[in-house]
């Protein structure tokens, strides 16, 4: 049984992990955290949740929680997944993240990171957004430069980073396919009297709004012919599940930064 530990428990996407782990043959919950202050420290996870005692208090020590665990599971915020990066490469813990947001200096840190442990980092843990990806790349493979790209993406009006993370895969696999560097072909909003759409370019367009859970399409548009990849997410357990899943499967994995591809065998 795989020892799990659960950042930010009290949130939509903690709740949602604890209550997988609950249910899985194969993982159990090794320990919960939390930030300092935050008024579930101290009291039984499932007492502070609002259901029945789970004999495992939640914690605001990340020392403590990764010395009960084999791999944790972070849906945070950059700078906290940055730190935890190296804290979980130093004592030999798998580290999910399903993080956005980071900056270039932020996946450096990262990717240093794994050099010593083992690292699962995706923008999307779902399995249909990950087909999706292999398959923009091979449209965009197969399309080349005749066909303009251009990406949507919807979500919540909480969310506070854009493109999302699952935007930007999207973006890198196109890129990739055309054999391109999507730094230098991204163009992120127009306004006003801005041109002529430049060749090659690759469009990200992002819309906020009620509880949107997540959807994203991938849009070839040519003369005479459109054609759309799109996922809808309809439920936010397919993150939670593809998360759990990779930290089972990081066990016993060399360090380095893994995507979803790997952990699906795609």
């Amino acid at each position: 049984m795989v020892r799990i530990a659960v950042m930010g428990a009290s949130g939509r996407m903690g709740q949602m992990l604890v209550q997988l782990v609950g249910e899985s043959d194969l993982a159990v919950l090794g320990a919960a955290v939390e930030r300092p202050g935050h008024g579930w420290v101290g009291q039984d996870l499932g007492v502070a949740a609002g259901g029945a005692a789970l004999g495992l208090r939640v914690t605001d020590s990340v020392a403590q929680a990764l010395e009960q665990s084999d791999a944790v599971i972070d849906f945070t915020a950059p700078g906290v997944s940055v730190a935890l990066a190296e804290q979980a490469a130093a004592m030999g813990v798998a580290h999910v993240i399903g993080t956005t947001g980071f900056s270039d200096a932020d996946l450096q840190a990262i990717a240093r990171a794994a050099e010593r442990g083992v690292i699962v980092r995706a923008g999307n843990m779902s399995l249909g957004v990950n087909l999706l990806v292999q398959l923009t790349a091979q449209v965009a493979r197969a399309l080349g430069m005749e066909y303009d790209i251009e990406i949507v993406e919807a979500h919540h009006r909480h969310k506070v980073d854009a493109p999302s993370g699952t935007a930007l895969m999207l973006g890198e696999a196109a890129a990739e396919g055309r054999g391109q560097r999507l730094a230098d072909v991204s163009e992120r909003g127009r306004d006003g009297i801005t041109g002529a759409r430049q060749a090659g370019a690759i469009g990200f367009h992002a819309i906020r709004g009620g509880d949107i859970i997540g959807e994203h399409d991938v849009i070839f548009a040519g003369t005479g012919e459109r054609i759309t990849l799109r996922h809808v997410a309809s439920d936010r357990s397919v993150f939670a599940r593809g998360a759990l899943r990779a930290a089972i499967w990081a066990q016993g994995q060399p360090p380095g930064e893994y995507s979803m591809a790997a952990v699906l065998g795609l």
